[in-house]
């Protein structure tokens, strides 16, 4: 007979006999880690750290998921650092895409497909811009960028010369996207500080000469990029006339969405010790009202360290909220839209400021990683300075994965049971969301900074229902961006923007998954194409747990 202790009317506690308690049950991972072993991708990223302590160093890197082959099977991509007026390595180094064996492995075709990078790599940008129906890249990369045009044949070629969209300077996140509604996929490209090897300047200790990286703030701040489709295979830097250039800043993420509902796609960009953006997009024309809009700033009017963002309707309101992730001692911020094209910071109310105040946080994403229909939170956390714990005793380099469930009302965290993956502690840098074994739940890529890539496989998703769906726009633009999604099963009924970018130097699977519980039929699939088209398209009586493409004007497309 086993004892137990309870409480007495009095309070006291006192001794009871009980039965022997049952068999602790196994606690279930919410997310496995697929090793290189299993997954085949033998790829480490290098950053090139030198005695010099040049700031590019500590910054990347990017991933992607995407289907270059268009067989239905998410394929990896993985950004490198290389060769630059800073950096000569010795054996040269490549950027890595992977092709999705169907089998849980991945085989690396980089040099088949002719996308290996040719400077030092920083992020990537996936999108259709010629609506040929295959996925382009764009490389974001210390010094130039690359735009890849997809040759349908499993090759790409460097086009971008002709096309005009170089970037030169330092690029980081960039974003495809229809800002101006002509249905074609312009590109938003971020640029960070203005840099060089002759530019790099001491920061650490005098007197010793120790040296570390320094904060951005030394640095000048320099205008982004617009640049826009014209529909030929070239791009028109629009930067000036648009408004884009009107501001500095020293931008890391960006995400396009639509936060004041009039059916043009807006930009949130993260700034690095400068006042975050937000460009209200006035039918082509962008303003930046992050000020006045309560997302420049911290809540005492103190420009921080943004780096990764993100934007979703976390809450079911109709209105599209924000994130950005922060360095150490600034927090993050979770901002709720306010309907006035004001935002609030939630992120001390649901506990996220506290959790991260000691933290460093790069890329972000919103996404149901149960299929239970709410937007859970993932983010993924290391300080930029490998040496931060030689001159901080309440900081660390390496820093665990942070995973919030969303319950409809508040953010959990969920993080200590999520599995081993998230007692591991990462320099970690990009992230990205995907389905790569087609079980319709969502898996997770993250880029490591001078280490090898994490791929974690989801578990958690299992016994509830859902659907995929693919969309192709052909009056809108390729890729469907600012489409709006709305799903009903039973008395649960949701709605989704589709968003471009988001995250930091990174691109995600095209494909919406929508989560419905243990429902197990949709009713009700609304789609709302994007401007030009604007058109709304209703489904109706729909199985789940299976992918579906839908092209804009034709239905649903099956195999």
């Amino acid at each position: 007979m086993a004892l137990s202790l309870a409480a007495n009317h009095t309070g006291a506690i006192r001794i009871a006999s009980a039965a022997a308690p049952a068999p602790p049950v196994a606690r279930k991972n919410l997310f496995e880690l697929v090793p290189p072993a299993v997954s085949g991708i033998s790829w480490r990223h290098t950053n090139g750290r030198s005695p010099a302590y040049y700031l590019p160093e500590s910054t990347g890197a990017g991933c992607a998921f995407l289907d270059f082959d268009n067989d239905g099977w998410m394929d990896i991509y993985l950004v490198n650092s290389g060769q630059s007026d800073f950096y000569n390595p010795q054996v040269p180094l490549k950027n890595a895409l992977y092709r999705n064996n169907r089998d849980g492995t991945f085989t690396d075709v980089t040099e088949k497909a002719g996308v290996p990078g040719n400077g030092y790599g920083m992020g990537v940008a996936v999108g259709d811009y010629d609506g040929d129906g295959y996925p382009d890249l764009y490389v974001t990369q210390y010094g130039r960028s690359i735009l890849y045009h997809n040759n349908g044949d499993g090759t790409f070629s460097d086009v971008t010369e002709k096309a005009g969209v170089a970037a030169p300077g330092w690029s980081s996140s960039a974003v495809w996207f229809d800002y101006d509604n002509d249905g074609r996929l312009d590109l938003f490209v971020c640029r960070f500080v203005n840099f060089d090897k002759s530019a790099n300047k001491f920061c650490g200790n005098e007197q010793t000469g120790e040296r570390y990286y320094c904060i951005p703030s030394v640095y000048a701040p320099a205008r982004s990029w617009l640049f826009h489709n014209n529909g030929d295979g070239t791009f028109t830097d629009v930067s000036k006339e648009s408004g884009i250039a009107s501001v500095l800043g020293k931008a890391w993420g960006v995400v396009a969405t639509d936060t004041n509902n009039d059916g043009w796609m807006d930009l949130f960009v993260a700034n690095d010790t400068e006042a975050n953006f937000l460009f209200i997009n006035n039918r082509g024309k962008f303003e930046n009202v992050g000020f006045e809009a309560g997302v420049a700033y911290s809540q005492d009017g103190r420009p921080r360290s943004g780096m990764g963002v993100d934007s979703a309707d976390y809450d079911q309101d109709g209105w599209q909220d924000l994130f950005v992730s922060n360095v150490d001692h600034e927090m993050y911020s979770v901002y709720h839209n306010s309907h006035n094209q004001t935002f609030d910071d939630m992120a001390g109310v649901f506990g996220i400021g506290s959790i991260t105040r000691l933290m460093s946080g790069w890329g972000v994403k919103f996404f149901d990683y149960d299929n239970d229909g709410n937007l859970d939170l993932l983010i993924a956390n290391g300080h930029p300075d490998d040496k931060i714990e030689s001159h901080s005793d309440r900081v660390k380099y390496e820093e665990p994965l942070l995973l919030f469930h969303n319950n409809g009302k508040s953010f959990k965290n969920v993080s200590s049971t999520a599995g081993p993956a998230f007692a591991q502690n990462l320099a970690a840098r990009g992230l990205a969301i995907g389905d790569f074994n087609n079980d319709g739940a969502l898996d997770v890529l993250i880029a490591v900074n001078n280490g090898a890539p994490v791929l974690l496989k989801n578990t958690a998703a299992s016994g509830n229902h859902w659907l995929g769906i693919r969309l192709i726009g052909k009056k809108s633009n390729p890729d469907a961006i600012g489409a709006l999604i709305t799903w009903q099963a039973g008395t649960l009924k949701r709605s989704r923007l589709k968003i471009g970018g988001g995250s930091f130097l990174s691109s995600h699977d095209p494909r919406e998954v929508l989560g419905i519980g243990p429902l197990t039929k949709i009713d009700r699939l609304d789609i709302r194409w994007p401007q030009p088209s604007g058109k709304i398209e209703t489904f109706t009586d729909l199985h789940v747990d299976r992918y579906i493409t839908i092209v804009e004007g034709s239905g649903i497309k099956h195999p």
